[in-house]
């Protein structure tokens, strides 16, 4: 027979789901390939508590992101972490945006969005942000910021605490479902599971292949940069600053975030990356590349989104061209006020066999073996609703 839970990935939805079992009693083994844990999508994102403003009502996204919010800001009090609510005014900035604004609206006030309030006064939209400009906005005072590194090590701690083993530096390089067990092999080591749910985040098709789910969808990397305004001109931003989003795309364009240790870094754009963990133009895959050019997918998504693709990629390469994008949001930002980060992450964007990006999680099951097939944002914010599901449906 097996021997418990094994947890297969370190980031933050691995860690809470390994955190929910070990603390009903469970025992559990989590394999994380990377020496830390929250090493590339947890420990890359802009750290942002959503509070719900976007997702299709009665979506998985939105209602486990509604209940997520709710339970991390609850670990972060109890465990003395900073939770900030800094809150966040998404702003058309002309008229051709405000259907798509309402449209926000109507989703953020079905989702339950607390304390929403729409903005049509130029005067009220500067006493939230003094150096915007907008013709209109909706306002989430809750919306927050936070450490998802620190969160992830606290929920770590609590694995451990109640029994729980997390091995870092073990890649799983093979699955094998048998009768009573699951067995999964590392470089260096096997190890026999009763039940093994996937977590691996970039990686999650290439993993699902291991025992023989369906290879849709497949995850297409896609790197978001971010450039950060100078410590001397961050009170250009009191707290984020989002444009109206493309119901087209799943990306949120490039924003004014004010982080939880109270930096403001803009960004991200969405460029493909040339790997899984491609965190710059020089890092190159040519498999993942050559995987991902061969998908079937891979036509339509071109032909939907190409003028899309040089819009993001030319702003990647061209300061000016990421600059404008900016100032549309704030008139008084110079491009001297952007500074160059080395910060940049990787998001696992799924897609499907006809070029369709998958928006919602996405959750599929062979045996004894569960898969997390999608976990797009705001999978940091719903990570501890997000186990809660997954242990009911075990």
């Amino acid at each position: 027979m097996g021997n418990g839970t094994g947890v297969i990935g370190g980031g933050i939805v691995g860690i809470a789901l390994a955190r929910a079992l070990a603390q009903r009693g469970d025992e559990v083994t989590v394999l994380e390939k990377e020496q830390r844990l929250a090493a590339h999508q947890t420990g890359h994102n802009s750290g942002v508590v959503h509070a719900g403003l976007y997702y299709a009502p009665g979506s998985l996204k939105a209602t486990l992101c509604a209940a997520g919010r709710a339970q991390l800001r609850e670990f972060c009090q109890e465990k003395g972490l900073p939770y900030r609510e800094v809150g966040k005014l998404v702003i058309a900035v002309d008229e051709a945006e405000v259907a798509a604004l309402d449209e926000i609206e109507r989703r953020s006030l079905a989702n339950g969005v607390p304390d929403l309030e729409r903005i049509d006064d130029s005067r009220r939209l500067a006493e939230i942000e003094p150096h915007a400009r907008g013709v209109a906005a909706v306002h989430s005072p809750h919306t927050a910021a936070v450490d998802y590194t620190s969160i992830t090590e606290a929920m770590a701690q609590d694995v451990r605490a109640a029994g729980g083993s997390i091995l870092l530096g073990h890649e799983a390089t093979a699955i094998t479902a048998e009768p009573g067990r699951v067995r999964v092999r590392t470089a260096g080591s096997e190890h026999t599971f009763d039940r093994v749910i996937v977590c691996a985040g970039l990686h999650s098709d290439v993993v699902a292949r291991f025992v023989g789910a369906d290879p849709s969808p497949k995850i297409l990397p896609f790197r978001g940069e971010y450039w950060a305004l100078r410590p001397e001109r961050t009170d250009l931003v009191r707290g984020m600053i989002y444009p109206v989003p493309d119901p087209r795309f799943p990306f949120l364009g490039v924003h004014f975030t004010r982080g939880v240790y109270d930096d403001v870094h803009v960004g991200p754009n969405a460029v493909p990356a040339l790997a899984r963990e491609g965190y710059s133009w020089r890092r190159i895959s040519v498999k993942d590349t050559w995987d991902s050019l061969r998908w079937p997918g891979a036509a339509p998504l071109a032909r939907q989104h190409w003028r899309m693709g040089i819009d993001e990629i030319s702003a990647s390469v061209l300061k000016p061209r990421y600059f404008r994008k900016a100032q549309r949001f704030i008139p008084e930002l110079k491009m001297s006020d952007l500074r160059r980060t080395s910060t940049a992450g990787v998001r696992a964007q799924a897609w499907g066999r006809g070029g369709e990006l998958l928006d919602d999680f996405a959750i599929d099951k062979v045996g004894a073996v569960t898969l997390v097939r999608n976990a797009p944002s705001p999978a940091a914010t719903s990570s501890l609703a997000i186990a809660d599901h997954l242990v009911a449906q075990l």
